[in-house]
């Protein structure tokens, strides 16, 4: 099988399509630069954004910009397509219709990982926008998985700390969050899935423990085994969960 190179529809946030690269060339097994990932990085930081169009507070449409860069990834060689960003996932559809090849969807991937650990009640904290989709309620309630989201006081919260701080380069405050998380665990979730890939860098920075789900871990894991290459350094959970029965390779 010949490696397939990966296309990254990035900038949606900057830092977190950055991270999502370097946890592609960490977790990839490889014993010298020629066996590591080939992957092609779109960072398309002027993309409109989405939840402001979601929610109406916008007009301007990101689909188009998602759609160009996503072909011009495909122009330039490559064979299957990540977005490492979960409110993009509402324009899916849209933009999987327009390119040639598969993207992988990090909302699917990180439900079925839930399944796969035996979960009846989750947590998701996330952007407005991708609450407002429904993409993670729906996919869940197929899975028969309860789902919970934060209540309006903590989902400002958990708006402030995306947009506020992350989105401006700024260290959000752990109490902070960790008021917005308790609030899902007091309701009873077995676990708590960061569901915007912003969010994701906190888990390196708070040092988050395994109650915590990283949505863009589980789309790192899912690129790499797509791509034909092994993982490594995953939690053991994530590890033992992408045999290829889960992810199919793409073949070029």
């Amino acid at each position: 099988m010949n490696n397939v190179t990966l296309g990254i529809l990035g900038g949606l946030g900057p830092m977190s399509g950055v991270y999502f690269c370097e946890m592609l060339v960490s977790h990839t097994k490889a014993d010298c630069d020629q066996e590591h990932l080939n992957f092609l990085l779109s960072s398309r930081s002027d993309t409109p954004d989405r939840t402001s169009f979601i929610l109406k507070k916008s007009q301007k449409d990101p689909t188009p910009v998602m759609i160009e860069e996503a072909q011009r990834l495909v122009d330039a060689g490559a064979g299957v397509i990540a977005i490492p960003c979960n409110t993009a996932h509402y324009f899916y559809d849209r933009i999987s219709a327009r390119v040639s090849v598969p993207i992988i969807n990090i909302i699917d991937q990180t439900v079925s990982f839930c399944v796969g650990q035996g979960f009846g009640r989750v947590g998701v904290l996330a952007t407005e926008g991708t609450v407002a989709s429904g993409a993670y309620e729906n996919a869940f309630k197929s899975a028969g998985i309860e789902y919970i989201t934060c209540a309006p006081k903590e989902q400002s919260v958990v708006n402030s700390i995306i947009y506020d701080k992350i989105k401006k380069n700024l260290s959000p405050d752990r109490e902070d969050f960790d008021i917005a998380a308790r609030s899902l665990l007091d309701r009873g979730c077995e676990a708590l899935i960061l569901g915007c890939t912003e969010l994701s860098l906190l888990k390196r920075s708070f040092a988050l423990g395994e109650v915590f789900i990283d949505s863009l871990e589980v789309l790192a894991a899912s690129a790499i085994r797509a791509c034909g290459k092994e993982l490594c350094g995953f939690d053991s959970a994530l590890m033992n969960f992408f045999p290829e029965r889960n992810v199919k390779h793409v073949n070029q």
